[in-house]
């Protein structure tokens, strides 16, 4: 557009010079040389109006020209004013905001779809997640959480925790199952291990019960009397052992509640647990493993973004969408929060954009200002030099009929 101005101004003052031999030979020559004339003036004025904002014409220092270069400061300054006085003060905030739904707007973008598309957030929220783990130190962020989980554990009493969860669950019968498990442990390892008790009581067994034989006999005694033992135990919610071991689990519990050297044991066992390095190494394969797994799920949006997480966002947007109560809920939350950050934040928002604007050179802001109005500085300059020969064309009329 700058060309097509500078190209049209030139046309004008060749098209002056020429009709200007050429008044003599008919009066419509006339007409044609005085929309030249004026035309070229006009555009020769515009240009100047339109070069001395930004900067010096042909590079003289005239004064009054390069207007916003000379003067970005107290235009940055004007803009912040305008920002902080029309944008940001608390009541024109909440003004604004009365008249916006911001939940239903949240709730229409959340639960749109349009055909072909995966999800407006899905595709955008995953790779902007991936990024971000994949960008950080994995050994420095596994470290760093490791050792926020350490400084939690550490403030937590672990003790009367597991009292109360034992407690609980023997209280609710929770703990029968495990107990069954166990009994069904312990007749598979004995069943693993008959050999070693065989020989445990043989090896106990004095020299006339291994010369008769009946070490053999009773070695099968007792392994049949620990499976009777089991199987009776594993049958009978009732049997006296299980009635043993509850008793046990429950004084286990109040223990950990109630007795300081229990409670002191525990933690002690905690913080020796803590600062075992196989614990470290361990944690460390574990954050690696659900690194990876969330990077891999997430570059897969049907697993990721678009499986429940997708379908939880569709349902909140429907909500949304269609919930005055909750959207006056959600739009008066957003009106508080937004006029506190006016409220707060204000002067440093307008701050920033003044000491921004300050700190662009001459040519920058130039550059950006000129790009912001676009062809319109140009159109400018090409009307100017149309208006100004029709007015020339105008006068050289009048003139002739008067």
């Amino acid at each position: 557009m700058r060309l097509t101005a500078t190209l049209m101004l030139f046309a004008m003052a060749a098209i002056f010079v020429t009709t200007h031999q050429l008044l003599g030979v008919h009066p419509a020559w006339g007409y044609v040389n005085a929309f030249a004339e004026a035309a070229m003036v006009g555009g020769l004025a515009d240009w100047f109006a339109v070069t001395a904002l930004f900067r010096h014409p042909l590079g003289l220092p005239i004064p009054h020209t390069a207007i916003i270069p000379e003067n970005k400061d107290r235009i940055a300054d004007t803009m912040a004013g305008f920002l902080r006085s029309n944008f940001l003060t608390p009541v024109v905030v909440a003004r604004r905001m009365r008249d916006m739904n911001l939940a239903r707007a949240a709730g229409d973008f959340l639960a749109t779809r349009t055909p072909g598309e995966e999800g407006r957030i899905r595709a955008g929220a995953g790779q902007l997640l991936v990024e971000l783990l994949e960008s950080l130190d994995p050994d420095r962020l596994g470290l760093q959480v490791k050792a926020g989980l350490a400084r939690q554990v550490e403030k937590l009493e672990i003790a009367p925790l597991l009292g109360r969860v034992l407690e609980s669950a023997i209280a609710d019968g929770r703990h029968r199952p495990l107990i069954d498990n166990f009994i069904r442990w312990g007749g598979l390892t004995l069943e693993d291990n008959e050999d070693m008790v065989r020989d445990m009581v043989q090896a106990r067994a004095n020299a006339l019960i291994r010369w008769t034989g009946l070490d053999e006999r009773l070695a099968n005694s007792v392994l049949d009397g620990l499976y009777k033992l089991l199987a009776e135990m594993h049958v009978d919610p009732n049997h006296p052992v299980r009635a043993k071991i509850e008793e046990g689990l429950q004084s286990l519990a109040r223990d950990l509640q109630h007795d300081p050297a229990m409670r002191e044991r525990v933690e002690r066992m905690k913080s020796d647990l803590l600062a075992n390095p196989a614990v470290a190494d361990w944690w460390m394969g574990v954050w690696e493993r659900l690194r990876h797994s969330l990077i891999d799920m997430l570059r897969n949006p049907d697993r990721a973004m678009g499986g429940e997480m997708g379908s939880s966002l569709a349902e909140l947007g429907e909500t949304l969408r269609s919930d005055p109560a909750l959207q006056l809920q959600v739009n008066r939350f957003a009106r508080r929060t937004l006029v506190g950050i006016a409220n707060r934040y204000g002067e440093q928002i307008v701050g920033l954009v003044s000491n921004t604007v300050k700190s662009w050179d001459a040519n920058t802001i130039t550059m950006r200002i000129e790009r912001a109005v676009g062809r319109d500085l140009q159109f400018i300059r090409i009307n100017g030099t149309l208006v100004g020969g029709l007015v020339g064309l105008t006068i050289h009329f009048l003139i002739d009929v008067l």
